[in-house]
């Protein structure tokens, strides 16, 4: 019954699925929501077949990704100094906002949780949220989980806790993901109508 192979574009999101599907029970083929296209189970019936359309979607996916979509009304996800800023030359992913332990974690912009846990290593109690086709948005290192999957927020909603799980001190690393690749969130913060709160 093992290995399962798993084929769907590369995300945070994408990457916190892996250990759901290999838990789950064993049937020829797993059909799961996006970003997830398709699990296909070697030695099965359907693997061929499974796989070309996977292939199909993928490529209907990627040409539909073309298209932009309206912009989003992005804010702060938390009030503090910023302590490390996005590199790609670094592999820094995001940016870290230092803070008060509990303190008020917010949605940078309206859309749904589409992961709530701590399943993935070096991000602590983390939240994903899916704002549209493009844009992911990600809050790490929280005290505490205020949403759950499959829950809709609107900006600026209360989504956690601050804290320090799985870091060396308090504070929220906060990323923005383009079609699953890590973004600067600087060139869309600072767009974005800031209020002392």
């Amino acid at each position: 019954e093992q290995p399962k192979l798993v084929k769907y574009p590369y995300s945070v999101a994408a990457m916190a699925l892996i250990d759901k599907v290999q838990q789950a029970p064993y049937p020829d083929t797993i059909v799961l929501p996006n970003p997830v296209l398709a699990a296909v189970i070697p030695n099965s019936n359907t693997s061929a077949m499974a796989v070309k359309d996977t292939e199909k979607i993928q490529h209907d996916d990627d040409t539909d990704d073309e298209k932009e979509e309206p912009a989003l009304d992005w804010s702060m996800p938390t009030q503090g100094k910023v302590i490390a800023q996005f590199s790609e030359a670094a592999n820094r992913k995001g940016i870290d906002i230092t803070g008060k332990l509990g303190q008020p974690v917010l949605a940078s912009a309206a859309g749904k949780v589409v992961y709530s846990g701590s399943g993935l290593r070096g991000y602590g109690k983390l939240i994903i949220i899916k704002h549209n086709a493009t844009y992911l948005s990600a809050y790490a290192h929280n005290d505490k989980i205020l949403v759950k999957e499959g829950q809709s927020v609107t900006r600026g909603q209360k989504i956690a806790a601050m804290g320090s799980t799985d870091a060396d001190q308090v504070k929220l690393h906060f990323e923005v993901r383009r079609l699953g690749k890590p973004v600067d969130p600087a060139k869309f913060l600072s767009l974005a109508k800031l209020t002392k709160q």
